[in-house]
């Protein structure tokens, strides 16, 4: 299960099941779960958390020192869940004490070839990152928002639910719930309606958070009175209460 050509350090904790290729390097303090395949020639360092059923391929670097001018050889971390898919080239790096000190990364996740996920980022379930998708440090991405490929997202950046961004994008403010982006310079492009379809929400449902799109990119309101609109829709349709919620906390304001 493990090559014999495989460097692993003996504070490493490796589950049962776990299969490692040839000329993988896991350092010191890394944990993986049960059954996680980890191709050749990947690197895994620092204090790194990898759970269940993952496939990590070749050439892929996880829980590296951050980026960042700042740190300072403190100890950090990196936590993955399970089933995620992280394939060729990708890079993710660990927290900063700038922050919470811990890149955050949940389960059921794709990394398409060349991402990367820089300090401190927090990515929910079910996300996509397509082709050379790149996140600046401190990134929040909520469950099931798809990147096309090449799509850059700046720092602090916030990605609601259901969000998607087309190829090239470059994402420099808040993206909300639902919302589809696109273009140079990018801009939002109505709502992720196939996205809502293949996840089973209901024909009325997507009708309402079209309504949510208008009040917010459509009728020409102050983003505090399409808020307050909002409020009103919330109260009969609780499905879009993670859209509100999400505009309360935006910190970067929303790409308008």
């Amino acid at each position: 299960m493990i090559h014999q050509t495989a460097i692993i350090d003996p504070t490493a904790f490796i589950d049962e099941n776990v299969k490692i290729g040839p000329y993988t390097v896991i350092g010191a303090n890394v944990s993986i779960g049960t059954g996680t395949v980890v191709s050749s020639h990947v690197t895994i360092n620092g204090t790194t958390t990898i759970g269940k059923n993952n496939r990590i391929y070749q050439f892929s670097s996880i829980g590296e020192d951050p980026q960042d001018k700042k740190y300072a050889g403190e100890e950090s971390f990196l936590e993955i869940g399970d089933n995620n898919e992280i394939r060729e080239f990708t890079t993710i790096h660990r927290g900063t004490t700038q922050d919470k000190n811990i890149t955050k990364i949940g389960s059921n996740n794709l990394f398409m070839a060349y991402t990367h996920v820089a300090h401190d980022c927090v990515i929910a379930d079910d996300v996509i990152l397509a082709n050379a998708a790149s996140l600046g440090g401190h990134v929040h991405i909520g469950n099931n928002a798809i990147l096309g490929g090449f799509s850059i997202v700046h720092q602090f950046c916030h990605l609601g639910d259901h969000c998607f961004s087309a190829m090239g994008s470059a994402i420099t403010k808040d993206v909300p719930p639902f919302v589809m982006v696109g273009g140079r310079p990018t801009k939002p492009h109505g709502i992720n309606t196939v996205g809502l379809d293949r996840r089973g929400f209901s024909a009325d449902t997507i009708l309402q958070v079209k309504r949510a799109y208008k009040l917010l990119y459509k009728s020409g309101l102050k983003l505090a009175d399409a808020k307050a609109e909002l409020v009103n829709v919330v109260k009969d349709h609780p499905e879009l209460t993670i859209m509100l919620d999400f505009l309360e906390n935006s910190s970067r304001s929303i790409l308008r």
